[in-house]
């Protein structure tokens, strides 16, 4: 499970635990023409592109890795590839398919029975070579994709033959002025069917120009826009995969995304702009699509990331508290700049391992460890294999938003303890390099490195500890959102 792994992938259990899917061989050749809406494209890619990559990093074998012609389509200002007379997903810097768009329908509520189906009317017809490839386009019950966005606030089926249908779940009932507040939130800024498009677009021309220089290479659409715990403004995070073996982060994936910046920065710069490479440990190209507005990080081979996005979505669509919980959290640290890695502070990533942490040490807890009792080796079956968490715990989310800031400000022993949703408890700081001298150690789910080795200051820790010390005390007293996290402000900006 470990990337530095020879066995990239492949998990430390006997070979009776895999199971191998025939999914590939049922694929039928012979297909009739078939038209997709943007958002069957989506769904069908999302749960074929997934499914694939999982039984690649299972068997150790990326080189498995089915090819993918990908969908035509005219971007930016580049000359378009072949194309049928099907309406272009693009004019200039605006979506057709929203620019007659009612506000308020582009705001559809969590709870809401009708769909966005206004925004993502328009089809896309698939390459007649390729029709097959994805799940969603075969006319079959056995690929019958119900895939339904987030606002559903069930879990999105991830597996890879036959689609049970998801679990419907509901808001949790909000009584008090806290609860609503952060529901009011959750329901404005959480991501929309839309935002989710608008990455995936530019996915798909991204990978169509990367496999020009890279012809087995997969670009995977991870983090927070597929994870269930996006945002309107959430940025979009890419996993380039190139080849089966592990890749020397430090050398060989920084030669890989030099060659993708100076792609970006020439034939793709009339939509793609200001693509910096970052050398960090795990090194990525940031830039920002030009079409979609989006700001994008992109990696080579960083396939743990793939498995941290299953294993989150199962999170946050096992108990309905969690998502409205975690997003309030994400724009809370934001607003008092703590959530910035770049900057020494903490990463996105951390604060919901923070807040899944925290739900699993309540004295009843909300969630259980998904890696203690489930195989989640098998990662791309777990969010349609575990069923919803039943917790006996009936706290609000005003009270378990209080709580959070309570547990950090005064229970939790930064200086030795580590957080670990893996075992669902703090647990004693190893003694390895990497954890000394480390003001906040948070434990990465499979690979064990610590998420939080930005905040390396004790200036910024002090920053961090006295803001989730203030917001306790005040959130105690006033127990008005406001008084911590502006809501109009926010959700303005969203």
């Amino acid at each position: 499970m470990f990337p530095n792994s020879s066995n990239l992938g492949r998990p430390p259990f006997p070979p009776k635990h895999q199971q191998h899917s025939t999914f590939f061989n049922k694929l039928p050749l012979n297909i009739p023409p078939a038209l997709l809406s943007h958002q069957q494209i989506i769904d069908a890619q999302f749960n074929f592109q997934n499914a694939a990559l999982s039984r690649a990093l299972l068997s150790g074998n990326l080189a498995t890795l089915p090819a993918v012609t990908p969908q035509p389509l005219t971007y930016g200002n580049v000359s378009p590839v072949h194309t049928s007379t099907a309406p272009t997903s693009f004019r200039g810097r605006k979506r057709l398919s929203e620019q007659n768009v009612p506000y308020d329908v582009k705001r559809q509520r969590f709870h809401s029975p009708h769909r966005e189906t206004t925004v993502v009317n328009q089809t896309v017809p698939l390459p007649e070579e390729r029709r097959y490839s994805f799940p969603g386009s075969i006319p079959s019950q056995l690929f019958h994709a119900h895939y339904l966005p987030d606002l559903t606030g069930c879990v999105p089926p991830l597996r890879d033959a036959s689609f049970s249908d998801p679990i419907e779940t509901t808001l949790p009932v909000a009584k008090d002025k806290l609860s609503q507040q952060v529901l009011e939130l959750f329901q404005a800024c959480q991501q929309q069917t839309c935002d989710l498009n608008r990455k995936e677009l530019c996915r798909t021309e991204l990978q169509r120009e990367i496999q020009r220089i890279f012809p087995q290479s997969r670009l995977f659409l991870v983090g927070s826009s597929l994870n269930g715990f996006g945002t309107r403004s959430s940025d979009g995070d890419l996993c380039l995969v190139v080849k089966e073996e592990p890749v020397n982060q430090k050398t060989e994936a920084r030669h890989i995304l030099s060659l993708v910046q100076k792609l970006f920065s020439t034939k793709l710069s009339s939509y793609i702009e200001r693509p910096q490479l970052i050398r960090a440990k795990v090194p990525i190209v940031k830039f920002r699509d030009k079409v979609s507005c989006v700001e994008f990080d992109l990696n080579v081979n960083n396939v743990v990331g793939i498995r941290n996005t299953f294993l989150l979505r199962t999170y946050a669509y096992i108990e309905n508290r969690v998502r409205p919980l975690v997003l309030v959290v994400k724009k809370w640290a934001s607003f008092h700049d703590i959530n910035d890695a770049s900057r020494g502070t903490l990463s996105s990533y951390s604060l919901v391992l923070m807040v899944l942490h925290y739900l699993q040490t309540l004295p009843e807890p909300i969630l259980p460890s998904l890696q203690k009792n489930y195989p989640l080796h098998l990662v791309h079956q777990a969010p349609c294999t575990i069923p919803p968490y039943l917790s006996k715990n009936g706290s609000s989310l005003g009270d378990l938003l209080i709580g959070f800031f309570k547990y950090y400000a005064t229970e939790f022993d930064w200086s030795h303890q580590m957080i670990s949703v893996r075992e669902a408890k703090a647990i004693p700081r190893p003694d390895g390099i990497e954890w000394r001298n480390k003001f906040i150690c948070v434990e990465e789910p499979f690979d064990g490195t610590n998420t939080a080795r930005a905040v390396h200051e004790k200036q910024k820790f002090d920053i961090i500890k006295d803001e989730f010390m203030k917001s306790w005390q005040i959130l105690r007293d006033k127990k008005d959102l406001n008084c911590v996290l502006p809501l109009r402000t926010t959700i303005q900006k969203r």
